[in-house]
């Protein structure tokens, strides 16, 4: 982007032989929130690292408002930085606790006492000043590091799996407070997260990180309703991958015959030659079970499993030349094992992956 707030430049890192970081270009505009989603090893905690200054480049330039910074020290770059494990200080109070960051930059007292007590009211902490870290719950200490990350104003604000250590319940909550305060305060966030649902939830925009790069990056129904490659399309939510052939294309629409002879057809923003083998990504919420309308792609299947789930049933089937699985909406009649029967999606509902 041209209003680039924080912006890596081919940036590097290696430990030794191994390239973890791999000469990535990554623009963030102020006030954004980007998530860096990834698995384990991709390379996403390491680039967030060397933005926070503990971690140096082994090559290429990171600046932030148009400065560079990755020759600073942490404490000279204006960030404030939440870690999975919250990292407080168990001998010191929520106050102190709030305040450290205060205290080493010279700020006066009146000063401090009128930051770190607007700043826990801010997480909803104003009744816990005088506690220790070993005293309060979960969620309770994580508001604390997030106040801390805080109560100095930063510019940027960098967030490495802070909900991880959280039963699902409060992490969710904690989800919608950190968006809350997002919104409200127009902070600056990136942040570092393994879970695909608290990326979509949470993001202005997603970088998909594999192998030290980016796959892709874009907002979130983007990514999810239009993944560029089969490892974003199965890494973020659930996906069929289909194998077939392309038999022609009109008006942003492929006719593909798939690997068992069905025919269907596909979104696409790509023309693709005759012939070319791909692969067609459609997620299992976006297949009925049954007709679903003029137009839309029909498959004859097999169902081989059902499992209950509540608001849906996730449905086994076998569609001939590979399994399928379609989320389905409970219905008055449901197929059973066994059963032959009809799925379909629309060609909107598909999208080819490479």
């Amino acid at each position: 982007m041209s209003d680039a707030f924080i912006k890596f430049d081919k940036v590097s890192k290696a430990f030794g032989i191994m390239t973890v970081v791999d000469n990535l270009d990554l623009s963030i505009g102020k006030g954004e929130f980007v998530s860096m989603l990834g698995p384990s090893g991709s390379g996403k905690t390491t680039l967030l690292m060397m933005l926070a200054g503990f971690e140096n480049p082994s090559s290429g330039a990171i600046s932030v408002g148009g400065k560079r910074v990755d020759a600073l020290p942490p404490h000279k770059r204006n960030m404030g930085v939440v870690f999975q494990n919250y990292a407080l200080f168990p001998h010191m109070s929520v106050v102190d606790n709030v305040a450290f960051p205060l205290k080493m930059r010279g700020v006066s007292r009146r000063e401090i006492v009128e930051r770190v007590t607007r700043v826990l009211d801010m997480v909803q902490l104003g009744a816990f000043h005088d506690r220790r870290p070993i005293q309060l719950s979960g969620g309770q200490q994580q508001r604390v590091a997030l106040a801390r990350a805080l109560v100095f104003e930063p510019e940027v604000v960098l967030m490495d799996e802070p909900l991880g250590a959280l039963d699902k319940k409060l992490r969710e909550q904690m989800q919608m407070d950190i968006r809350d305060l997002h919104h409200r305060l127009g902070l600056t966030i990136v942040f570092v997260t393994h879970d695909q649902s608290e990326a979509l939830t949470m993001s202005d925009r997603i970088a998909i990180f594999n192998h030290g790069k980016i796959e892709q990056i874009g907002g979130p129904s983007e990514i999810y309703d239009r993944p560029k490659t089969q490892f974003v399309a199965q890494f973020i939510g659930e996906t069929n991958l289909l194998s077939g052939k392309v038999t022609g294309s009109s008006n942003g629409v492929l006719n593909v015959i798939l690997e068992g002879g069905h025919a269907i057809r596909v979104s696409s923003d790509t023309a693709l030659e005759s012939g070319k083998h791909v692969k067609v990504s459609v997620r299992p919420e976006r297949i009925e079970l049954g007709l679903s309308g003029e137009g839309h792609n029909e498959l004859k299947v097999k169902v081989t499993d059902i499992v209950y789930h509540g608001d849906h049933l996730q449905v086994q089937a076998d569609a001939g030349s590979r399994p399928l699985v379609v989320k389905a909406r409970r219905q008055a009649t449901t197929p059973q094992i066994g059963q032959d029967t009809i799925v379909s999606f629309g060609p909107e509902h598909c999208w080819i992956v490479s």
